[in-house]
């Protein structure tokens, strides 16, 4: 019987980096094993290849771990479970669509349901919602998280050439046998972030993430999303 692509060690160089472009997923529960220094200096070394227009490399990180990590978390936290204090907190920018239409809108209701499904939210759990959200500012226990920023003088090609540098650390910690979540949910507190990290005002966020080493055992890391087939959003013309 043969064994499943999806399943086999990878062999040749392109499937190398197929195997780690295709098992790269948000993960939202990880183990509590530190991730070396080098390594995260080594990942963000080689994400740094990524191209950007006139090699401007838009990207600046700060890397959180042990107490500085948790001194963010409890902070967030702080405000994102006080309804009050919630209500002075909003995303410096518009991630997502103000008016959602289909596809898109089918897309973000399926994956969310999944998510909670797997986890035995119902629709109308909404203290249960609240605190798997907010385990975002957990890192999802994840020891390593990461907190992304732009200057504000860049323009909207930059900010392309940041989503390929984010890309390429992900690929390159599935290379490792790391795992990783992208995370805008840190959005919302860009003010509290800003301070704890003692960020210039001349610098934007763009998003969090995080990072370590997957937790097999959890539900929550069994959500795998679907993706459309190459002939839903191509086009090739001779």
């Amino acid at each position: 019987m043969s064994t499943p692509a999806s399943s086999r060690a990878p062999i040749g160089p392109h499937e190398v980096v197929d195997h780690a472009i295709r098992t790269r997923q948000s993960l939202r529960a990880f183990l509590p094993t530190p991730v070396p220094r080098a390594t995260i200096e080594e990942i963000l070394e080689i994400a740094s290849r990524a191209p950007s227009g006139t090699n401007t490399q838009p990207w600046k990180v700060t890397v959180l771990t042990g107490a500085a990590r948790q001194r963010l978390t409890d902070a967030i936290r702080a405000a994102y479970d006080d309804p009050e204090q919630r209500k002075q907190h909003a995303e410096e920018y518009a991630y997502y669509p103000v008016k959602w239409v289909d596809p898109y809108l089918a897309r973000r209701r399926k994956v969310g349901w999944d998510l909670y499904g797997l986890l035995g939210i119902g629709r109308d759990d909404k203290a249960r919602m609240h605190e798997q959200h907010g385990r975002n500012y957990a890192f999802f226990d994840a020891p390593v998280g990461m907190i992304f920023t732009i200057d504000r003088i860049l323009n909207q090609g930059s900010w392309l050439d940041y989503g390929m540098f984010l890309e390429n650390i992900m690929v390159a910690a599935r290379g490792r046998g790391l795992d990783t979540c992208p995370q805008v949910a840190f959005l919302d507190f860009h003010r509290i972030i800003a301070e704890h990290l003692a960020l210039p005002a001349s610098e934007m966020m763009v998003c969090g993430m995080s990072l370590g080493y997957a937790d097999d055992s959890a539900a929550v890391n069994r959500l795998v999303t679907e993706r459309e087939p190459v002939s839903a959003f191509a086009r090739f013309l001779d």
